[in-house]
């Protein structure tokens, strides 16, 4: 790809890109995140390559491997588009008749097609998915439309629109101002406003500042962070970008756990399909800022999910916490502010640049707005990544969208937060997903 110099020149790519794409042209997605690779996604896609090209129907269909879809009991998760069939637990010897009958033949085939296991009813469209139709998924969404090795793809979702509004037509302190409007709280367990922690990494003085993501989630079957960074490492690569405009700093850091080695490809694919586009390094698209961003890979020490221990690590140094004060806003990697947030809070700045800070807050609770995922994991009936909106009940989540307990057995407590957090029982089930209430009940956020 070709250095991009304007937003002229991108939005001339962006339109380039899709006036190449037929939106009823058929096209099968195959989620390819670390659940999937688990589940046997491979070989099916090795399978949907060899059996397009026997039945003739390359060029005529196009194959994309996507991020996590979230349903992750149920990969390998193919979709067929403009349809939107989807079929679960894929398996290569499927792959024949999926071509045969369905892309050539227009056909649903019954038996690769999601079972309520509660009443037995069968849905043919992910949309139709109890799992999927009672989320909100703002941040997932493009997971499931994208190859996260593809800066093409991100282009055509509107990828770095929010990053072209922010350089041309918005002040560093009007994008800390949009942020702090939006009411966007970090989404690790703490869940402090965003928009005032930048806001003292960019009255911090001094002229070298620093931004950091951070990816080191380790708390047990917890892996939102790990699938939006496998899934769409653009977005949080244009919310950091954002971040650094916003604060005055020149230099990211994205530190990633050990355990994460598909994010960690995929992210180094797309650094390097951004340098070259000119969308990282130095006067990028000619609005004189600069950026660089390296990766760090973890160590796999739990502690490092903390911000200052994860900087003592970048440092070199042992992954221990430090005192606070100072916060690492004023004094953080060597010494100077830094800005660190997690993975899943940097992908929502695009969002709030985009939409607003009234879109964001039109969605949530009072003290917690937009979304928010996580791992829905144990003994529940649909496993996987959920994003909903903030004020959404545990009951909700764990009986709609999780399908409650398996074998009708009664529930007896959730866990929320991880080894930090609480359990709660039965008769807190109608407690709202919201960082504030979840604390007076006694868990937290995570």
């Amino acid at each position: 790809m070709a250095k991009i110099t304007s937003p002229a020149e991108l939005e001339k790519l962006r339109e380039k890109i899709l006036s190449q794409r037929d939106p009823d042209k058929l096209c099968i997605t195959l989620c390819s995140g670390s659940a999937c690779h688990a589940t046997g996604c491979d070989p099916v896609a090795d399978a949907l390559a060899e059996e397009m090209e026997k039945q003739g129907v390359v060029g005529k269909v196009d194959f994309r491997r996507t991020g996590c879809h979230g349903f992750c009991e149920q990969g390998p998760i193919l979709v067929v588009y403009p349809q939107g069939i989807c079929y679960l637990k894929v398996k290569a010897e499927d792959v024949s008749e999926i071509i045969s009958a369905t892309v050539k033949g227009g056909k649903v085939i019954e038996r690769l097609l999601y079972v309520d296991p509660n009443t037995g009813e069968k849905a043919t469209l992910e949309e139709d998915i109890p799992f999927y139709k009672n989320q909100q998924r703002l941040v997932l969404g493009p997971n499931r439309k994208i190859d996260p090795k593809s800066l093409e793809d991100y282009l055509a979702v509107d990828g770095y629109q929010a990053l072209v509004k922010t350089l041309f037509e918005l002040s560093p302190e009007e994008v800390v101002g949009e942020v702090k409007n939006a009411q966007l709280r970090g989404r690790g367990g703490a869940g402090f406003p965003s928009g005032i922690k930048w806001d003292f990494a960019r009255k911090a003085p001094g002229e070298q500042k620093y931004v950091v993501v951070n990816c080191d989630e380790g708390d047990p079957g917890a892996y939102m962070d790990r699938s939006v960074m496998e899934g769409n490492p653009f977005a949080v690569l244009e919310g950091l970008m954002i971040g650094a405009y916003a604060i005055g700093a020149n230099e990211g850091y994205i530190y990633v756990r050990q355990e994460y080695p598909l994010a960690v490809a995929n992210l180094t694919i797309a650094i390097e399909q951004a340098e070259e586009a000119g969308l990282l390094g130095e006067n990028i698209l000619g609005s004189g800022f600069d950026f660089t961003v390296k990766v760090h890979r973890g160590a796999g020490a739990f502690i490092c999910g903390e911000e200052t221990s994860l900087l003592n690590s970048l440092e070199g140094k042992a992954g221990e916490p430090n005192a606070r004060p100072p916060f690492p806003a004023t004094r953080g990697l060597w010494g100077k502010p830094t800005n660190i947030n997690n993975v899943e809070t940097w992908a929502n700045i695009p969002l709030v640049i985009n939409k607003g800070a009234d879109y964001f807050t039109a969605i949530g609770t009072e003290g917690s707005k937009g979304t928010k995922i996580f791992s829905l994991v144990g003994k529940v009936n649909n496993t996987g990544l959920v994003e909903v909106p903030m004020g959404t009940t545990l009951k909700d989540i764990i009986f709609k969208i999780g399908g409650g307990v398996p074998g009708g057995k009664q529930f007896k407590a959730v866990q929320t937060g991880g080894p930090s957090g609480g359990c709660l029982p039965e008769d807190l089930l109608d407690t709202q997903v919201d960082f504030d209430e979840l604390t007076r009940a006694g868990a937290m956020m995570g």
